[in-house]
């Protein structure tokens, strides 16, 4: 890595939050493992967002997973683009799938999944996934271990 790609790395140094995604950075770097297939997690209990109708907060629990190819997702730039959501409106369907895009188009997986579980709005809880293409062969790739909604039951 050049010394300019480190500069312009958000870790290590104080960064303004972003007010929106677009304006967010999404950081990569480089995978020392890249010969190896193997899966990275990142878990995202308290997500929000806004719905884009009445301008109310959406809650959900996202879970990210994907196989790296020669890049791995900076996790404080995830932080950074995951908390400039806070201010946005739309859908659970498009924030979730808008997420798993953004970050296949930064980093370019091998494989990546979204798994966003939405707390209900007008008392249905909506759940939403996406994905890249296939699993690669041999990759172990656990469940996300999000139950689905109960409410009080």
């Amino acid at each position: 890595m050049t010394m300019m790609a480190k500069k312009s790395l958000q870790l290590g140094r104080a960064v303004e939050w972003p007010h929106t995604p677009e304006e967010a950075q999404l950081d990569r770097v480089p995978n020392p493992q890249k010969g190896t297939d193997y899966l990275v997690r990142f878990t995202v209990p308290e997500f929000t967002s806004l719905c884009p109708v009445t301008g109310q907060p959406d809650f959900a629990h996202l879970m990210i997973d994907y196989a790296p190819g020669a890049w791995l997702l900076e996790s404080k730039s995830l932080k950074l683009y995951i908390a400039s959501f806070r201010n946005h409106g739309a859908f659970h369907e498009d924030c979730t799938v808008m997420i798993g895009k953004r970050i296949a188009s930064e980093i370019k997986p091998k494989w990546l999944r979204i798994g966003g579980y939405w707390y209900p709005r007008g008392g249905i809880p909506i759940d939403v996934f996406w994905q890249t293409g296939r699993v690669p062969k041999g990759l172990w790739v656990p469940e996300q271990g999000v139950a689905p909604y109960r409410g009080r039951g």
